[in-house]
């Protein structure tokens, strides 16, 4: 077929469309009463209200305590997230040969959606005609501009010890790489995590002075805000769709398990993070040395 006789709008429509395809019907709906069933799990667990999001929102934590914060933050989920990604699409191919040849491509498809924007691309063309894109606005290069924003040296993040409990958030969605079901529910869930606690973490941010209206913080926390380009409801989504395709009955209260694990881990993370917070009381003149300890 001609490439200009093929439609290439709405291409995450188009993809759920295949997806779906790949299944009978009463298997999808199935899966997604199962999926529906399980995100709400996760809006009634103990994270999606953890008094964390209150006091980051309240902008009362000091410079210390939010330098320790990203760096917690930085070791659990920004340094790895797209190692999950690339895991997932490499993963997929256990789709196969359960379902139809091909049967991966489409998950593939929206998982580079998400992709495209941690790597730093952007919609449209450049004057060249060419995908728009710089790797230099890359996810985790701007989280590192934070780090920048806060004054936490290369040394101090080099020499930095994160939490057992950073560790354990960290080491759980590692662990799941292996496996294209565990590692595609962590990623909707993980989604989830940064939905609920990026706005908190911005507002702490702007608090202190730095600016949030550019860098990481224009592209996480504010996707509710049609000028900035903040995408992350929609990845979450996809994953859930892409859950929804790779589903089998047999796999139902597993999932479910190792998923709300993954929610439990992340409260514990808040917990810690507010703990250290409350004993914290490290005059401003210390804070880099502090980081760095």
């Amino acid at each position: 077929m001609p490439t200009q006789m093929v439609d290439l709008d709405q291409p995450r429509r188009k993809a759920v469309a295949v997806m779906r395809a790949s299944l009978s019907e009463k298997d999808w709906q199935r899966n997604a009463l199962f999926v529906e069933s399980l995100r709400q799990l996760i809006a009634q667990h103990p994270v999606a209200r953890h008094p964390a999001i209150e006091t980051l929102n309240s902008g009362t934590l000091g410079r210390t305590t939010m330098q320790r914060i990203h760096l917690e933050y930085r070791h659990a989920i920004v340094q790895i997230f797209t190692d999950a990604l690339l895991a997932a699409q490499l993963q997929s191919r256990q789709l196969e040969p359960r379902l139809h040849p091909g049967a991966k491509l489409a998950p593939r498809f929206l998982l580079t959606l998400n992709d495209l924007d941690e790597f730093g691309f952007r919609p449209g063309l450049d004057a060249e005609g060419y995908y728009r894109g710089n790797p230099a606005y890359a996810h985790y290069p701007l989280f590192e501009r934070v780090l920048d924003d806060y004054g936490i040296t290369p040394q101090a993040r080099a020499s930095y010890k994160p939490s057992e409990s950073a560790q354990s958030v960290r080491e759980y969605l590692d662990q799941s790489y292996g496996n294209y079901l565990d590692v595609v529910v962590l990623l909707a869930a993980a989604e989830e995590e940064v939905i609920l606690f990026s706005p908190p973490l911005r507002e702490a941010t702007r608090a202190l002075g730095i600016d949030v209206n550019d860098g990481y913080y224009f592209v996480h926390g504010i996707s509710e805000d049609e000028t900035a380009e903040a995408a992350d409801d929609d990845h979450e989504n996809d994953l859930w769709l892409i859950l929804t395709q790779a589903l089998t009955p047999d796999q139902y209260s597993r999932v479910q398990a190792l998923c709300l694990r993954y929610c439990d881990l992340w409260a514990e993370f808040w917990t810690v993070q507010l703990t250290q917070a409350r004993v914290s009381n490290v005059a401003p003149s210390e804070a880099v040395l502090a980081v760095a300890m």
